[in-house]
């Protein structure tokens, strides 16, 4: 793993779950009534962040449903790291309109991803072409390389482009993570080898050392995760913690190690849990983010408390 945790590849920040739709398959409760910061706290939230991040994305909720609060965003995002970090929105497209996209690029942003494009969401797809001339009126091009997983197509110096994708059955489906809306309405996936920790997004390279898939971090809202679904308690606090010190303390845990491995089932070594016993719950679970959420639940509760500040001992 990696040693300078002030440096970053990608940060996945979800500063709002405010949104104009309400997905069944959505895994943190976005909607009309979704949970909000203030730009307070995003400002420490920027101030708390790594010195150098090769790319933040930007995403919800719907992030132009708090379009004040994105552009606020942006404005200190561009102020702090120039041009040294690319930005990238991730949006439903709904509320996207010449005049938005054309402040967007102005505030930076040089990547748009339309998350949309599916039967899950409310216009399914079906507002791809206007969006595709909006994009088009603006000089941004249409460029479908998954700028997600490949480091070499989120290079800074690359121009204006756009992308769509959407939710499948297989991939970027809420119901693979067992979380949010998609946990209330039984919609995720009952697949006990699934193993979401080695994609991106999962909690594979967080900390480092791989070079296949960039090493990145998730936000949501002020929780510092290790993965876009989250662990059942955070890492930190990003709005009172600097990253960089919540990734080098986690570093040193035997559990977090495991976890950038992008092996779940490995967890609790440390604690007498082999990887067979994690396997069986996990069959028992069917979902191994509800395995990962009942083993923090049973022993990491001190996650979830001040005290994880002070990592606990243990055993080598």
């Amino acid at each position: 793993m990696k040693s300078d945790f002030n440096h970053c590849e990608s940060v996945y920040w979800v500063f709002t779950q405010l949104c104009n739709d309400q997905c069944d398959h959505c895994y943190n409760l976005s909607g009309p009534k979704g949970a909000r910061i203030s730009e307070e706290e995003c400002m420490a939230i920027i101030e708390n962040m790594p010195d150098s991040i090769d790319r933040l994305i930007l995403s919800g909720g719907e992030p132009l449903a708090e379009r004040k609060l994105l552009y606020a965003i942006l404005d200190r995002l561009r102020e702090r790291y120039a041009d040294r970090t690319q930005i990238m929105l991730q949006t439903n497209g709904d509320l996207l309109t010449e005049e938005i996209l054309a402040n967007l690029i102005e505030k930076g942003v040089t990547r748009f991803d339309i998350a949309s494009i599916d039967r899950y969401h409310k216009h399914a797809g079906a507002r791809l072409d206007k969006l595709a001339a909006l994009f088009e009126s603006q000089g941004v091009r249409s460029d479908h390389k998954d700028p997600l997983l490949a480091k070499e197509n989120y290079l800074l110096d690359r121009p204006l482009s756009w992308g769509h994708w959407g939710a499948t059955e297989e991939m970027w489906l809420g119901g693979n993570w067992a979380r949010g809306r998609a946990l209330e309405k039984d919609n995720w996936k009952r697949d006990p080898q699934h193993n979401f920790c080695t994609i991106l997004s999962g909690a594979r390279n967080f900390l480092g050392g791989y070079d296949d898939i960039p090493q990145e971090i998730s936000i949501q809202l002020w929780r510092i995760n290790p993965c876009c679904p989250g662990t059942k308690f955070p890492m930190g606090d990003a709005r009172k913690d600097k990253v960089s010190d919540v990734l080098e303390r986690v570093s040193q845990h035997p559990v977090f190690q495991r976890l950038n491995e992008g092996d779940p089932w490995r967890m609790g070594e440390h604690l007498g849990i082999d990887e067979a016993d994690a396997r069986a719950r996990t069959e028992v679970l069917q979902n191994v983010c509800l395995y990962c959420d009942a083993f923090f639940r049973e022993n990491m509760q001190w996650l979830n408390t001040e005290s994880f500040v002070e990592l606990p001992v243990v055993n080598k």
